[in-house]
Order: C-alpha cells, then structure tokens, then sequence
C-alpha cells in the first residue's frame, strides 16, 4: 500500500482515573481519593497512585472538576514580564512547583508588564473564576491588589510586604539588614562615598533599602554619592548612568546593587570608565543564584533565594485556600552572604 493511502493511526486515549484503578488493581474512588490526598487513605497508596499516575501521564479534567467542586485546582502567578534576567522568574517558579507536585493544584503564569495597570492580571482572574489562589509581586505600601483581593475573599499571597493594614500572607527579603549589612562591609574596607541602586520609589522594599542603606551611612559616618536611576531602568541607561558618574570628580567608591541583572551593566559602566572593581571601586550586589562572581571575581555578594521565596508563597497560599489565618502565613528571609563577604 502506498504510504499516503495508509490509515492515520489512531489518537493515544487520554489517560483516566479507570486506567490508573486498572493498573494499581484499586478501586476508581479510591484512586480518586488517593490523589485528592484523602486522609483515609495510606501514604503507601497515595504513593503508588500518583507514581502510576506520572507514568501514564494523567492530568485531571479541570473542566470536569470545577463543575463538581467549584475548584480549579489553580495557583496564579502574576509575573512580570519585565522581571530581572538573572534567575528570579525560573527560580521561583521552581520553588512553587516543587511544593504543588504534591498536591491537585497547578502553577499557571498569568504575565503582565510593570509599566502596564497592574490591577488587570488580578481583574481578569477574579471575574474569570480563573484560579483557586494568587501569587503576586511587586508590591507597594498601599497596594490596590491586596485590598482587591481581601475584599473578593480571594486566597492570596505576596512576594513582598505591604503596609496597607490588611493582615495578609506574605514572603519577603530582608532589604534592610541586606543594604544595612552591606555598607558595614564596604566601611570595613575603607569605603566612604558610596551609591545605592535602588528599587523604584513605588515598590515596598524601596523604603526597606533606603532605610537600611541610611541607617548604615550614619552608623559609619559615611557620605552618599546619588544615582538618579532605579533598577528599572534599561540595561544600556544603567551602564551609561554609572560610566559618566565614575568619570566625575565627586565618583563614588563603592557602589550597592538592588538586583543581579543591573550588577552586569554596573561593571560595564566601571569597566568603561577605565575602572577596576576590587581596586578603584567596591561592588555589592543581591544574586539569585551564586554566579555573579564568575563574571565579577571581585563582587561582594548576598544571595537571595527565589527558590525558597516560591516554596513559601505556594505554601502559604495552599494554607490560606484551607481557611490558615494570614499572620500564620508570614515569612522573612535573611541575606546570605558569600564566604569571602
């Protein structure tokens, strides 16, 4: 038979909780309860069915379970497409995916960009029934989506603090004891004139460094050398903002980055300069994952771990969806610094 003439192999079946009763030998219900993770059912089990259930590929019909249940077993990440390039995204979607492979829930990245309303990611979910619960970041003091979201009774956790009065669950860095800490370093050097690049002025953790970053100037009786750019900014301004303040006469002698992907461009503008990092001038600088030092041997480097910061928001908006009260749901995680810091 010619190959055009032959018949089109049929479609693989869609794997149902019949093919996983059939493979385990178990009941169908008790299939299902076994991965709903029913209390009644043993760990043994509950093991054996979600490894089969791997195996074939199973995946819940979400339309199906939403009519019997009203849940769409759905965590939304509202990500900004605009995240810094140096690990933030990945890592924290690694994070929350790790704790939701256990559970019925699914991560979903519902993206949007900083410079656009950051209310219409959080609207579109809520009018759509979209998601169980809501992850999102940047935050503000006063921020509109947490009161949104409080108010629609929406399960719901930030990356970052808000100061807005609502008792909500929240993951955060510590951005003060990090800028705090790093001038105390860089005094420890000899560092007097020193430039933070910060967060812009709306987001939460501005206020966080700056505080921190004040705190430390005034404890060493060190000076600040301004920089009229925020992390925001393009890769290319940040480069160019540092290049022509190292070339003036007032240059900084030390500089605090607020996110690893602008540290990149920050030595650029140093190297542009004519300048060294170690010798003329100290960097300091927050990193998602422990590879800045490679490109800047010289750095002074925090970690910040995004993958941690995932694993306690899908936690936390597990516990929320379960009826947890917000303040059980709070977490602060500390700077760690590298071992030559």
């Amino acid at each position: 038979m010619d190959d055009d003439l032959k018949p089109a192999s049929a479609p693989r079946e869609r794997p149902t909780l019949k093919t996983i009763a059939f493979m385990t030998g178990l009941g169908i219900t008790t299939v299902s309860r076994a991965l709903k993770d029913a209390p009644d059912i043993g760990a043994d089990t509950k093991e054996r069915v979600r490894m089969v259930a791997r195996q074939v590929g199973y995946q819940p019909n979400r339309a199906g379970v939403r009519l019997r249940t009203g849940k769409t077993n759905v965590i939304a990440l509202v990500l900004s497409i605009d995240e810094e390039i140096m690990g933030f995204s990945s890592q924290i979607i690694f994070g929350i995916s790790e704790v939701l492979s256990g559970t019925p829930y699914h991560v979903v990245v519902t993206p949007h960009a900083h410079s656009k309303d950051p209310m219409l990611p959080v609207q579109y979910i809520l009018e759509t029934g979209s998601a169980d619960g809501v992850i999102i970041s940047r935050t503000e003091p006063d921020d509109p989506r947490v009161r949104l979201l409080a108010e629609r009774k929406m399960p719901f956790a930030t990356h970052g603090r808000t100061a807005c009065g609502i008792a909500h669950p929240y993951h955060d860095y510590d951005n003060e004891a990090f800028a705090r800490d790093a001038v105390e370093r860089l005094a420890r050097r000899g560092r007097k004139r020193i430039a933070l690049l910060a967060p812009p002025e709306k987001l939460t953790y501005y206020r966080h460094t700056r505080d921190g970053f004040i705190h430390g100037l005034r404890a060493h009786g060190l000076n600040e050398v301004p920089l009229a750019i925020n992390i925001d900014a393009s890769l290319e301004e940040v480069k160019h903002a540092v290049q022509q303040m190292m070339r003036a006469a007032d240059a900084p002698d030390a500089i605090i980055s607020s996110a690893s992907s602008t540290t990149i461009a920050i030595n650029a503008g140093i190297e542009a300069a004519g300048m060294k990092v170690g010798t003329d001038v100290d960097l300091v600088s927050k990193q998602s994952v422990p590879i800045l030092n490679w490109i800047v041997p010289d750095l002074i480097a925090a970690t910040e771990d995004f993958r941690e910061a995932g694993r306690e928001l899908a936690s936390a908006v597990i516990a929320s969806i379960e009826g947890v009260s917000p303040e059980k749901l709070q977490s602060i995680s500390r700077p760690i610094w590298s071992s030559e810091a």
